[in-house]
């Protein structure tokens, strides 16, 4: 009885104790599973199998002004074939077509037999159960689309098994120009130019399909046929203000100086005047490897301006009338002191000169003039139109929008740093305003100070400068941006004609007069920056190396484009903006002078000449047979005749006569009178050399004709 009871209680023990508690817990969690967690559960089952993709969106295009492309997105697709997608009546009416197709156009390492042969097997599970096949790698839309027409391929990606994943590839048709400023967005760095700025225009809107799973072990997945997948949409595209052509012009002028000069990077900037557009923005710095835009020095890069700075504090004088251009301004032959520092001028001239006008201060770029005219007028806490000394020079800097960022529609613009008067948190002391007032103690980006000359340039107003025209899609306009002004005045006009003066004055007569051309005027002014410059006491002062810039707008008279060059660290061949920067400025100036037709006035953009109309052509000399056909074509009446190779005509009276001039074989012709093309004819073929001048017809020549012809050099004078 003792062991028939305590074998019960050990059953009644494994019954309410393991078994029922076991019981109960598995119908907690089938509950929990089924019906709590149960569309949890579900739905993680079902990704498994099913995954929900996106579908890359065709990214927009990045045009030039012109039309041209600066970036573009190229696609490549990696094709597949699902083997068991089709019906087994499907396969067999088409197989045959297919095999002939493959082996010729996409795999011709197959015979067609051999072909037909590989396709079989593939749906043979005994042999093969991918569903993932590759077929072509990397093939081109054309080859795409011509896959696409293949038998059994035509019934469609469900039907017929043809899997195409694609690629894209962003691709830049003229390799590094404008490199940065069109930019770029990539997974892992933060996104640069105008393809991170309007990332969002053109990336389009992905769309999502949905995908099976047909092979988990090597985690191969195939569309299904879901009547709920979004096709994608394609990005829009912009259209910027680049001129490939003054890009490109802009570009070489500032390579070839950064590497005659050795220098650690430069920047140049194109800006139309009206409208604020830039032509052109260029940023190179070195490497290992070469040159290359690494970084948007324009944009990005905050530096002591130095003397290209100064126009800002002459306008400040000229706004306050605390100046004349013609007054007169001690420079202490060119050295000055403000409590313990010595301020000195650059110019070896300013060691001769005692005192000068102030036109001539600001065209020789003396430190010590400039510099002398602010402090004696914010110097002192006076009061100035109710404000006091250093503080009204600050109210004019941002008059001139110096402290504000241009707000360009690229990312990463630095800000301006301009001190507030006598504030303890900027550093202010006594020797800030003179240091300021020539361009050192603040800082300003390249684009920002070309704003402000460019603002000059355009009698005042302020533009903000911009890089994209318009948004397309499809080749019509969604979006257009028109030219933005910042400011309608920067200062008055009486200010901004006698900054122009300065500015031309500097071409004319000042630092930068071995640039000017008697092709057209420019303006501008020249600025040299110390670059980790120290001042010690007791001891030498320390200079990190040069930083050469130019700015200005051309032409003088109507001003269509400013331009700014800086390059920074100089190494050889000189230091100086007028020997550095200014070379850069002139040689984009010229080719845009030469090969932009906007820039030249019509020829016959005028009364016509008196005498153009009144008189009988004369002393003309040429080929016979061509002036004769002139004659009659304009059909006028002539006498004489010209059965010669050459011939002359002459006015006389109300009549024309035309004769033939002689060319003898050994002697020097005669080629007055004669244009440049028969001249040359006439005497390279008696062995003589030709040195030429001028355009025209030919006025004069050298060796008389007649003399005998012996391979000498004639000169020519044309008119």
């Amino acid at each position: 009885m003792d062991v028939k009871n305590e074998v019960l209680y050990r059953v009644y023990f494994l019954l309410f104790g393991m078994v029922i508690p076991a019981a109960i817990i598995l119908i907690y969690r089938t509950i929990d599973i089924a019906v709590i967690d149960g569309e949890r559960w579900r739905a993680e089952g079902q990704n498994s199998y099913v995954r929900e993709r996106e579908i890359e969106a065709e990214r927009g295009n990045i045009l030039a002004a012109d039309g041209s492309l600066l970036a573009t997105s190229v696609p490549f697709f990696d094709i597949y074939f699902d083997p068991y997608a089709a019906t087994e009546e499907d396969f067999q009416k088409n197989v045959d077509s297919l095999a002939y197709c493959m082996a010729t156009y996409v795999d011709r390492s197959f015979t067609v037999g051999g072909m037909r042969q590989f396709l079989a097997e593939l749906r043979d599970t005994n042999i093969n159960r991918n569903r993932h096949i590759l077929i072509k790698k990397q093939a081109t839309y054309t080859e795409k689309k011509r896959i696409e027409q293949f038998p059994l391929f035509n019934l469609g990606k469900y039907k017929g098994g043809l899997i195409a994943e694609k690629r894209s590839e962003r691709k830049r048709p003229f390799g590094l120009l404008a490199r940065r400023t069109v930019g770029y967005v990539r997974a892992d760095a933060q996104p640069i130019g105008l393809e991170g700025y309007y990332d969002d225009v053109l990336g389009g809107q992905p769309g999502k399909e949905f995908m099976v799973c047909v092979d988990r072990k090597h985690d191969l997945w195939v569309p299904t046929e879901d009547l709920t997948s979004i096709e994608p949409k394609s990005g829009d595209d912009i259209v910027t203000t680049i001129d490939v052509n003054i890009q490109d012009i802009t570009e070489n002028a500032l390579l070839r100086a950064l590497q005659y000069h050795n220098a650690d990077w430069g920047t140049a900037v194109v800006m139309e005047v009206k409208t604020g557009a830039i032509r052109a923005i260029a940023n190179l710095g070195k490497n290992e490897e070469g040159w290359f835009e690494t970084y948007n020095y324009a944009v990005g890069y905050a530096t002591e301006p130095g003397s290209t700075f100064k126009l800002a504090s002459m306008m400040a004088l000229l706004e306050d009338n605390m100046i004349n251009l013609e007054d007169s301004v001690s420079i202490e032959h060119g050295v000055t002191q403000y409590y313990e520092d010595i301020l000195e001028d650059s110019s070896p001239e300013s060691k001769e000169l005692d005192t000068i006008t102030v036109r001539k201060a600001f065209e020789m770029s003396s430190n010590v003039g400039v510099s002398k005219m602010v402090t004696q007028a914010y110097g002192e806490r006076n009061a100035l139109n109710n404000n006091e000394g250093a503080a009204r020079y600050i109210a004019h800097m941002k008059e001139f929008n110096l402290h504000l960022p241009t707000g360009i529609d690229i990312e990463g613009e630095a800000s301006p740093y301009i001190k507030e008067a006598y504030s303890e948190k900027d550093s202010w002391s006594g020797t800030t305003l003179p240091w300021m007032s020539i361009g050192y103690e603040s800082r300003i980006t390249p684009l920002q100070l070309l704003t402000f000359y460019n603002a000059v340039a355009n009698n005042g107003e302020m533009m903000k400068p911009m890089l994209v025209e318009e948004i397309r899609r499809f080749g019509h306009t969604q979006q257009a941006f028109k030219p933005t002004v910042i400011k309608r005045r920067i200062a008055s006009k009486r200010t901004i004609q006698k900054a122009k003066e300065l500015l031309e004055g500097v071409v004319a007569r000042g630092t930068a007069y071995k640039l000017a051309t008697d092709q057209y005027r420019f303006a501008g002014k020249t600025g040299t920056a110390q670059l980790n410059y120290r001042r010690r006491k007791g001891g030498a002062n320390t200079i990190g190396g040069y930083q050469a810039s130019f700015v200005g707008y051309f032409p003088a008279e109507a001003p269509m484009y400013s331009c700014i060059v800086m390059i920074n660290r100089p190494r050889q061949h000189g230091i100086y903006g007028s020997d550095v920067a200014g070379p850069v400025f002139r040689e984009i100036a010229d080719k845009c002078f030469y090969s932009i037709i906007e820039l030249h006035d019509p020829l016959n953009n005028g009364p016509r000449p008196v005498l153009a109309g009144a008189n009988l052509p004369g002393g003309h000399a040429g080929n016979s047979k061509e002036m004769l056909h002139v004659l009659n074509f304009l059909e006028l009446p002539y006498f004489g005749s010209a059965d010669g190779e050459m011939a002359v005509i002459m006015a006389q009276s109300d009549s024309l006569i035309i004769d033939n001039r002689r060319l003898p074989e050994d002697k020097v012709p005669s080629v007055i009178g004669m244009g440049l093309r028969d001249a040359l004819y006439a005497l390279e073929n008696r062995g003589l050399r030709v040195r030429i001048s001028g355009v025209g017809k030919v006025v004069t020549q050298s060796i008389m004709p007649g003399t005998r012809a012996r391979g000498q050099t004639v000169s020519i004078r044309l008119n």
